[in-house]
């Protein structure tokens, strides 16, 4: 019988018997939950405590693929896991933690916590070395739990997936009255970055929208810094003959379970593009759309595949063009209630990951070439996997806008 108690962050709810469904699928003996000062959020998360609860002692929280959970907590915080079902356990000095801690996991071998090998995937990577020497030195061994917080904190419902087709369908309307009203104000006398990060702002505002910082407008080489954000004080001019890229994102307001939109676009200012820019945008398009093949192949087929397949198939077209050098950065990351969220992102890169890109879930496709002093382009788009497909959720762009 599933037990289900508070919500958690990403608007769903703990559910006992799911964790132990899942740990038994994949032939683990049991999930062991550790902090100590909030050094893991992704506990806080999935098991729905309050993530600012005051936590100055360790404290353990084993679910086991069989039978009821068990919690350790120190005597002066002995409280902190009442929430959770399951007995409790208590200690003062670290002697006992460690006895305790060896009882609270006898009989059980493998166990899954927040823990990378090599550090492979830091965005999981939570349990300290010592921790994990003091549980091996009992004989046990720990296995990641980067599938299981995957499944577990990047799955969406229906719900929150409609947040998201709204928030596209707003972000959509708004950057291309942006593109419009860059090309007005070159027209007219000009503008800069900063003036159309305002433009865009209050139109996302407008529209009932929330945003963690930017949108990012850049002009000129500004493009080639795929991380620029324009400041009042830092904005550069846009006027006639500018290449600019625009890269924004909101979610809607007033929802914390609501899904982020978000997309990046290029396009040059009263003119043309030229051949070069051309060549580098088609690359990146293409290699967008190998991408966004390969997930969809795998999906329609009901074939497993990782972020870093997904990665491989974008990284291979550019490496193939002669552009690797200058492709910097992951293809694309995964997308939740919060932007950078805790799934399989589309990486073999700067982590190679290993995790799969799981039904229900949405992610950002978007490589980038980036040219220092000169100009840089990234095409960003949105996707949503179910199971037996996958689908872009936005307009795509085919070819650079001109204003």
């Amino acid at each position: 019988m599933p037990i289900t108690i508070t919500e958690t962050t990403s608007g769903t709810k703990f559910d006992l018997a799911a964790i132990q469904h899942a740990l038994r699928e994949n032939k683990i003996d049991g999930w062991l939950f550790y902090d100590h000062h909030h050094r893991d959020p992704l506990a806080y998360s999935i098991l729905g405590l309050d993530p600012n609860a005051h936590v100055t002692r360790r404290w353990f929280y084993f679910i086991p693929a069989h039978g009821e959970p068990k919690k350790l907590v120190h005597r002066i915080e002995a409280s902190r896991l009442d929430t959770l079902p399951g007995a409790k356990s208590v200690y003062s000095s670290w002697q006992e933690l460690e006895s305790q801690l060896e009882g609270l996991l006898n009989g059980q071998k493998r166990i899954a916590m927040q823990y990378s090998p090599r550090n492979a995937i830091m965005y999981v990577s939570m349990v300290d070395a010592g921790t994990i020497e003091l549980l091996r030195s009992l004989g046990k061994e720990i296995v990641t739990s980067a599938d299981l917080v995957s499944h577990f904190e990047a799955v969406l419902t229906d719900d929150q997936l409609a947040t998201h087709y709204v928030a596209q369908r707003h972000i959509d309307e708004i950057l291309a009255a942006g593109w419009s009203e860059i090309g007005t104000r070159a027209r007219s006398g000009g503008t800069d970055e900063h003036a159309m990060v305002e433009y865009l702002q209050e139109a996302m505002s407008r529209a009932g929208l929330i945003w963690e910082h930017g949108p990012n407008v850049s002009a000129g080489a500004n493009s080639a810094d795929s991380h620029y954000e324009p400041t009042l004080a830092n904005s550069r001019p846009i006027r006639k003959g500018d290449f600019v890229l625009i890269d924004i994102w909101a979610k809607l307001a007033n929802n914390p379970a609501a899904v982020w939109y978000d997309i990046t676009w290029t396009g040059v200012v009263g003119r043309e593009p030229t051949e070069r820019e051309h060549l580098i945008f088609n690359t990146v398009r293409d290699a967008r759309d190998a991408s966004i093949k390969a997930v969809q192949n795998a999906f329609a087929a009901n074939k497993p595949i990782a972020g870093w397949e997904a990665d491989d198939a974008s990284r291979n077209v550019i490496r193939a063009a002669g552009f690797a050098e200058w492709f910097t950065h992951r293809t694309g990351h995964n997308i939740g209630t919060v932007l950078h969220g805790n799934g399989a992102h589309l990486d073999n890169l700067e982590t190679h990951d290993e995790r799969l890109l799981l039904p229900d879930t949405c992610f950002s496709v978007e490589p980038g070439l980036y040219f220092p002093g000169e100009f840089g382009v990234r095409s960003e788009i949105d996707m949503i996997a179910r199971k037996g497909k996958a689908e872009v959720t936005g307009r795509i762009q085919t070819e650079l806008v001109r204003v």
